[in-house]
């Protein structure tokens, strides 16, 4: 797993912008080899006289270069074809300026969780064209008809009840919906997900319903800073994830990690990681 890299704040007076934004890149990457280092030496410049005027990865584009390298590095160290995980930036309560920008560097897909804002920054942007719209929050059945007309992907399917209204839904005029069923993998009462002993079910109940195209699985695991432990959890849906290709389902997808735990999720077989505060920045 590697050593954790102790840092003299002592010796980072008299840096210049570009070292100590090299550092602060240096910092952010060490999350998966001494995760409690991130934020302690993240606050501890912050809040150096010296350095207060200074800004870490202020632009979105410093910051999606960040974690883009954070994936190409996580594919090479774990043995994973380069290219082979799809990073989604999560704009949910960002400004369509931002998404905007983000296309302008060449992406097109975006997560979005919250339906009404989604539908607001779709219509301020819709003079781009193409771009891809991820819904990752919890369906409910009164969210089904415009995630079914204005979205092309949903991650979070846990009911049978919920695909077949998508299902019923869906404009005939438009391609089938991608599906990614959500797993509960780490049995939290208060998240969203179906338990993995029901899953095989639902997976064969979705798979043959007109309109929609199941692709995968998605899951949102107990928050845990420890590297094995994160990979443990993510292992779960891994396994899942192969059982039901097994049954000839020809799944592709499976939609795990986020800004905290990419790197074991990448480790685990993730070929989408969903990712918004550490491209947009913290949430207000």
């Amino acid at each position: 797993m590697g050593s954790c890299v102790c840092y003299d704040l002592g010796k980072i007076r008299g840096f210049t912008l570009s070292e100590y934004n090299d550092l602060c890149g240096r910092i952010l990457y060490a999350t998966t080899a001494c995760p409690g280092t991130k934020h302690n030496a993240y606050c501890d410049l912050l809040t150096m006289p010296e350095t207060r005027s200074l800004t870490i990865c202020q632009s979105l584009k410093q910051r999606l270069a960040h974690v883009e390298r954070r994936i190409r590095e996580a594919e090479m160290r774990f043995g994973r074809p380069p290219g082979s995980v799809q990073l989604l930036p999560v704009s949910k309560t960002r400004p369509a300026a931002d998404i905007a920008q983000l296309a302008r560097a060449g992406y097109r897909a975006f997560g979005e969780s919250y339906l009404q804002e989604a539908l607001g920054k779709q219509k301020e942007l819709a003079g781009l064209g193409g771009l891809e719209w991820h819904f990752i929050g919890p369906i409910q059945s009164n969210k089904t008809q415009p995630i079914a007309q204005y979205f092309d992907w949903a991650h979070s399917v846990d009911r049978e009840k919920i695909a077949r209204r998508l299902s019923a839904q869906r404009p005939d005029s438009l391609p089938p919906l991608n599906i990614c069923l959500q797993v509960n993998i780490s049995g939290e009462a208060t998240k969203s997900g179906i338990d993995l002993d029901q899953l095989p079910v639902l997976a064969a109940s979705v798979a043959g319903l007109p309109g929609l195209h199941l692709r995968g699985l998605m899951a949102i695991p107990a928050r845990e800073s420890d590297f094995e432990r994160q990979r443990a959890a993510f292992r779960h849906l891994r396994v899942a994830f192969d059982t039901l290709n097994t049954d000839d389902l020809a799944l592709d997808t499976l939609s795990m990690g986020m800004s905290g735990d990419l790197e074991a999720a990448i480790a685990e077989g993730a070929t989408l990681v969903r990712v918004g505060s550490d491209i947009f920045g913290p949430r207000n």
